[in-house]
């Protein structure tokens, strides 16, 4: 190894290189056996949810001192936090990747280009994936499930508030995959140190995909830092636009469930929208839910107006465009649901949207309009994650519109490769217009 490399380089290649190798020889393992591993670490990590109870623990104590510090912000705290029930939902979704249909080698497309002459294009994996994120130690069993299933070696690098929790958690992984001698040892490693990271992402060669997952400032480190592609899963700026037609009573349950179910989730609402012609009636409901439930309010100027002798401030132009990922959440009342959709499309991330209506027009423009990833019509923000679409885990949400958009789960850790099938075939007998071809779909 070149003697000039630092350490951090040197390990990192020495990583990449046998996560590649790893890569060659996954993507040909037969489906059951990486099925049976993924029901194996499911097993294995409720067998020793003590170990990873007791790792949270320690990681928690010291977030808090660091919450106290103003180093760490308290949805960092929700994040990192892990309890049995927790472990539950990481047992779930691991089980339910595992009884999802093969990901690896579906025809997507057939064509007979000639007589004998047959192209398929056909699913395979990605290859070796680097994830980088900050605070949920549940990202690791979720993607390493989801990185089997379809057939890709995975980096991790967890953020340091959980650190003892995400090591324990690799480690239990590790020890299942390795009662099965096909998998290659390599097919999941963690990283320990941000110059380990800073090493892999200067890399030329060897990733073929980076995965950030964290602030919108993380991602865009993250991105600047590397040639690789970036799949960014960046913040979630989320509204809910309450109509002039909605059901009040649909629409407070929406708008409750959207902002307080779970703050700290990127797919949580940060602003509420609400039609001037609704807003005498269904504000003053929504404000008293909020205020029951600890949510601190932050308004436009009518609002304010409207509702006077409550503790609600007035919204700075920052704040409609920020991810809060607490219990605050701004609310402005607007004209009509044109003013609804430039609200969204100036201040929104490209995460999830919704409209609270009954009347069927408005909502087909609604959802023609408005450029997100998700874009609901009577239904909580909060039904934007792979586990509720069915995907049975998810990377995190795209707010790209390249590869992958929305959850990613098994399809967006695919490609394709083109596989023709010929007899003795040349193309000078095109060329020269003894053969024509037929290009007929299969």
């Amino acid at each position: 190894m070149n003697a000039t490399l630092t350490l951090e380089q040197q390990v990192i290649k020495s990583i990449v290189r046998r996560a590649r190798a790893a890569a060659h020889r996954l993507g040909t393992l037969p489906d059951k056996i990486r099925r049976d591993a993924l029901n194996t670490a499911a097993d294995a990590l409720l067998s020793r949810k003590a170990e990873i109870l007791s790792a949270n623990v320690l990681d928690t104590r010291a977030a808090m001192d660091l919450v106290q510090q103003h180093r760490l912000s308290s949805a960092s705290i929700a994040r990192l936090k892990t309890t049995e029930q927790t472990i539950l939902d990481m047992v779930l979704r691991v089980r339910t990747v595992a009884a999802l249909p093969d990901p690896i080698g579906s025809v997507l497309e057939a064509t007979e280009l000639d007589r004998g002459l047959r192209l398929y294009r056909v699913s395979c994996p990605i290859g070796v994936i680097a994830v980088v994120f900050e605070s949920r130690p549940d990202v690791i069993p979720q993607i390493a499930s989801l990185t089997l299933r379809a057939g890709n070696v995975v980096i991790f690098k967890g953020g340091r508030e959980a650190a003892h929790t995400n090591w324990v958690l690799n480690r239990i992984w590790c020890d299942a995959l390795a009662e099965f001698p096909e998998i290659p040892p390599n097919t999941v490693n963690l990283l320990k140190t941000r110059d380990e990271v800073a090493a892999l992402l200067d890399l030329e060669e060897g990733i073929d995909l980076v995965i950030p997952r964290g602030s919108k400032e993380f991602v865009r480190h993250i991105s600047s830092k590397t040639r690789f592609p970036v799949l960014g899963h960046g913040e979630g700026v989320c509204h809910v636009y309450v109509d002039r037609s909605a059901n009040l009573a649909k629409a407070l349950d929406i708008a409750f469930d959207s902002k307080v179910q779970y703050p700290a989730a990127c797919n949580s609402m940060e602003t509420l929208l609400v039609h001037r012609d609704v807003a005498t009636t269904f504000l003053p409901d929504i404000v008293n839910r909020f205020l029951a439930a600890n949510v601190e309010m932050r308004g436009c100027t009518e609002t304010i107006a409207l509702i006077a002798d409550k503790e609600i401030v007035l919204a700075s132009e920052e704040d409609w465009s920020t991810e809060y990922s607490e219990l605050i959440v701004s609310i402005r009342i607007v004209d009509n649901d044109t003013q609804a959709i430039e609200h969204i499309q100036r201040y929104g991330s490209g995460h999830t949207e919704a409209i609270v209506t009954e009347d069927h027009h408005v909502a087909q423009r609604f959802t023609d309009s408005i450029d997100a990833a998700g874009v609901y019509v009577n239904a909580s923000t909060r039904f934007a994650d792979g586990y509720r679409y069915g995907m049975g885990a998810e990377l995190g949400i795209s707010t790209g519109k390249l590869h992958a958009r929305g959850p990613v789960g098994l399809q967006g850790l695919t490609s394709y490769k083109y596989k023709l099938f010929g007899d003795g075939h040349t193309v000078a007998s095109y060329t020269s217009g003894e053969r024509q071809f037929k290009h007929r779909r299969l």
